[in-house]
């Protein structure tokens, strides 16, 4: 069943002040109310005014219903009384498909709905006779702020990127796009803030809160504001020296391999990590030797020459010996 419109429930227009709605509810109340109205129907309808007003009367939730209605909230009426004072969380699960995350907004207590007539009188008159009918009574008025998820892919991260998002209102309310620019050298989990772009409440506009998640690269590593890569190498450029073409972020370059490196030897490229807060990173190059495979019996025979000129035992210096 669709839902109807919380003004219209309540009979107030959009811009009904707190105390028009809270009027307006007050009267439905005593009207359908199961401490005085027994007929079919009274239940439903004090229940549907309940969760309109537990919506209206809250800045925050009035604000998120404002922009966005029921578009991807559940079901708003959970009966949780005013003032829970929760951010706004708002996660998109690809491009053109926003969805909202309410969990804990309209959360927790039992409301207005679980209250007898007199209760609900009282703390509509300031009056709380419990905690919870006190808590009920509270009205946070701060904006509420949303929570955008992007993932960035590894390079356009490192380097810097300007993307752009369209933030679906939903309920019939269009859509925005906005430009954000992403700064060089963002981490995974950073938050980017952008003013004025969150929900709409009484007292102004929330912001808008983007969280960075970042791509694995298929063989750059990140750590800090350095840079790793490994590199194959083989028997002979590790034993003799070379010269050979690694990529950077910023592109291909080439590094002197020493005669006589091990495997797993990091060279130091300075400079050549991520550019963040002023400074900058090194990349590490390191080097993994690759024997070859299959060995062709030429090869064997060299090796086997090369086996018998050796004269160092690589194993000399190891801690179980």
């Amino acid at each position: 069943m669709v839902k109807r419109d919380y003004y219209e429930v309540l009979g107030v227009g959009r811009d009904a002040t707190e105390s028009r709605i809270k009027s307006a509810y007050r009267k439905l109340a005593r009207k359908y109310h199961p401490d005085v109205n027994k007929s079919p129907g009274a239940t439903g309808r004090f229940k549907e005014a309940t969760e309109a007003y537990e919506v209206l009367c809250d800045p925050q939730k009035r604000g998120v219903y404002d922009q966005f209605g029921h578009a991807g909230a559940g079901d708003f009426g959970r009966g949780a009384p005013p003032g829970a004072g929760k951010t706004y969380t708002w996660t998109s699960a690809g491009p053109g498909a926003p969805g909202f995350d309410f969990e804990g907004i309209f959360g927790g207590g039992e409301g207005f709905v679980g209250m007898s007539l007199e209760e609900i009188m009282a703390a509509l008159g300031g009056r709380g006779p419990s905690r919870g009918t006190r808590r009920a009574a509270a009205r946070p008025r701060r904006p509420a702020d949303l929570e955008y998820h992007l993932t960035l892919e590894f390079l356009p991260a490192i380097r810097g990127t300007t993307t752009t998002l369209r933030l679906n209102r939903g309920e019939g309310r269009g859509s925005e796009t906005i430009k954000v620019k992403i700064p060089p050298g963002i981490r995974e989990g950073a938050k980017i803030r952008i003013r004025g772009k969150g929900a709409q409440g009484p007292d102004g506009r929330g912001n808008l809160y983007i969280i960075t998640h970042i791509r694995e690269h298929p063989y750059f590593r990140r750590d800090g504001n350095d840079i790793y890569v490994e590199v194959p190498v083989s028997i002979s450029e590790a034993a003799l020296g070379a010269k050979i073409d690694v990529p950077t972020i910023d592109g291909m370059t080439t590094v002197v391999i020493p005669p006589g490196t091990d495997s797993s030897k990091r060279l130091r490229l300075k400079g050549k990590g991520v550019a963040a807060a002023g400074s900058r990173g090194d990349q590490y190059v390191v080097i993994r030797i690759v024997p070859p495979r299959p060995v062709s019996q030429r090869e064997a025979e060299l090796l086997r020459q090369l086996e018998a000129l050796e004269k160092q035992d690589p194993r000399t210096n190891v801690p179980w010996k």
